[in-house]
């Protein structure tokens, strides 16, 4: 069990820095803006919330290995549950580089709402909607897989509540503020989270 907590932390802690770090230096570099807007809103806010609970949740994954090194009782499923959890999160992180490639010039982690950016609806945006968040949520239930213990499922859960707090509280009303009929549009034929689910119908 140790050497998949020890691989799990690994690959925690090399797609937050990839992730983050080294994103935000590549943005810097092409635009002069590291694309870092922090969090939303006043405390206790909705927005607010979003972005503890995202922080929570990625110290949370960081955790989860660590307790299980720490011998903090976790599911036993085998081998092969662990491997399924490593080609899972190995498929997330893949697609959190590719999602973010994407996004070009508009890539952010958080949102000005004074701030004007593209709307980018080709590569993966075409079929998705928020496909980075799609990729993060991935790429926890891979690593928690790997760990499977209490700390892991907190931390998928608190990333998936934040996703939707980000997603319906902040991005979508400024989005559609910022793009209207384009952004409506684009909503519309284009699922949330996965390809066909979550269009926009208002």
């Amino acid at each position: 069990m140790n050497g998949w907590a020890w691989t799990a932390l690994g690959l925690h802690l090399g797609w937050a820095g990839f992730a983050f770090g080294i994103r935000a230096a590549v943005q810097r570099r092409r635009t002069g803006d590291a694309g870092f807007r922090g969090i939303s809103g006043r405390p206790g806010e909705a927005a607010w919330w979003a972005g503890v609970l995202f922080v929570a949740a990625l110290l949370g994954g960081a955790a989860a290995p660590v307790a299980a090194l720490a011998g903090v009782s976790s599911l036993d499923g085998g081998a092969a549950l662990h491997g399924v959890g490593l080609a899972v999160a190995l498929a997330g992180m893949a697609l959190t580089t590719v999602a973010q490639m994407a996004m070009g010039a508009s890539w952010r982690v958080g949102v000005d709402a004074g701030e004007r950016t593209a709307l980018v609806t080709s590569g993966v945006f075409a079929h998705v909607r928020n496909p980075v968040f799609t990729a993060m949520a991935v790429t926890a239930l891979g690593l928690g897989l790997m760990v499977p213990n209490l700390i892991a499922g907190a931390a998928l859960v608190a990333l998936v509540a934040a996703v939707q707090l980000q997603v319906r509280v902040v991005e979508e009303p400024y989005l559609a503020s910022l793009h209207g009929d384009e952004y409506a549009a684009y909503s519309a034929g284009t699922g949330r989270f996965l390809p066909g689910v979550g269009r926009r119908t208002t």
